[in-house]
């Protein structure tokens, strides 16, 4: 083989891998469990886990086992199943099932305050359960039979949002992502690597530098590791470096992912998100946010009434158990932090990408 032949066959080979680990779902419903990819180990090791309970769901969502807006969605779902499992073995009459159910759907909802997926998919099961005229174990069924449902919708939503998103990138072009929205933060494929993969599919030319997102340190730990099984060609830099990448030419834009968005555009992501929205306004480079429209909280006029996520200190002051600060310093750890919409060049998603005026879009898109 000469040259080009070989580049072509190894392009061809990874467009293959991208496929493949596309296809392997985060979490999934399973007989009478749900099964998830542990994501506190990655990626020193990939292994699933099976939440056989309601409290384990909750634990796991609020530990970042499972983590990404879209996934913890579907967790939060298949954790009121698994809480209905539960209280279907109890004896209680029908109306006091429901009582209960109820009361752990709203709890499951809790279980990190930020991601608004979380509430929409327990509200979603809240209908079934409010609204069901079975008897008890059909309303389990039902509820299962929704929690499925939503696993097969993310993963066809996350293809719309990749394919409509690799409209908008340039030909050779290098993407900046900043913290994980691919397949491991939604049931599979991504939003923002979503955009990565559907682009790469038509122009395998194109790169990715990947921010590592302290102090979770998602990029490097997540990101990477689905772009490199995905044979898609990624640097991984520290968060504090994108400005000089920009300033040099060589990031062309920067997609990442949503965990709310307000009715006016503004959007909350990972802690740092802001920062790289700001260094690439200024250096005329277009910011994107690739989410699906579950993401999107109408009830909110702006990211002024998004509750940001207060977590661990220890998320700051250790990295894998081991102390890197002196011991008394004072820390501060939102999760989240606000991308006004002014920063944003266009949101996309299932139906399209939303433009400024974001108002008028956003409620256009829900009108479809």
């Amino acid at each position: 083989m000469n040259r080009k032949e070989i580049f072509l066959s190894n392009i061809n080979e990874r467009i293959k891998m991208a496929e493949f680990h596309s296809k392997i779902k985060t979490i999934e419903w399973v007989d009478n469990y749900s099964k998830m990819v542990d994501q506190t180990v990655l990626p020193y090791e990939f292994k699933y886990v099976k939440i056989t309970t309601g409290q384990g769901m909750f634990d796991a969502i609020k530990t970042m086992i499972v983590r990404g807006a879209p996934a913890i969605g579907v967790a939060g779902a298949h954790g009121v199943v698994l809480y209905a499992q539960e209280l279907a073995g109890l004896g209680l009459s029908r109306d006091e099932f429901v009582k209960q159910l109820m009361e752990k759907a709203d709890y499951m909802a809790t279980s990190r305050p930020t991601a608004v997926n979380l509430m929409w998919a327990c509200a979603k099961q809240k209908e079934i359960i409010e609204n069901s005229k079975s008897d008890i174990e059909e309303i389990v069924e039902e509820l299962k039979q929704n929690a499925i449902r939503l696993e097969n919708e993310d993963i066809a939503i996350n293809k719309k949002i990749g394919d409509y998103g690799a409209e908008v990138v340039p030909k050779g072009a290098t993407i900046l992502t900043h913290c994980n929205a691919g397949g491991l933060a939604t049931v599979g494929y991504g939003t923002a690597l979503g955009v990565v993969r559907s682009a790469f599919a038509n122009d395998p030319t194109i790169q990715v530098f990947a921010d590592e997102t302290r102090p979770r340190q998602q990029g490097a730990r997540i990101t990477t590791f689905e772009l490199t099984m995905d044979g898609i060609p990624t640097t991984l830099i520290t968060d504090g470096m994108c400005s000089y990448f920009m300033k040099k030419g060589m990031i062309d834009m920067v997609v990442v992912g949503a965990d709310r968005i307000a009715a006016n555009g503004d959007t909350a992501n990972k802690i740092g998100t802001y920062t790289v929205a700001i260094a690439a306004k200024y250096h005329n480079i277009p910011f994107y946010i690739a989410a699906p429209l579950s993401t999107i909280d109408t009830s909110i006029k702006t990211g002024d009434e998004i509750v940001i996520e207060e977590r661990s200190h220890e998320e700051v002051t250790h990295i894998n158990g081991k102390i890197i600060c002196a011991p008394d310093v004072k820390v501060i750890n939102p999760g989240f932090d606000v991308t006004p919409h002014e920063l944003i060049a266009g949101i996309i998603t299932e139906k399209g990408i939303l433009r400024p005026d974001y108002k008028k879009s956003i409620a256009e898109a829900f009108a479809k």
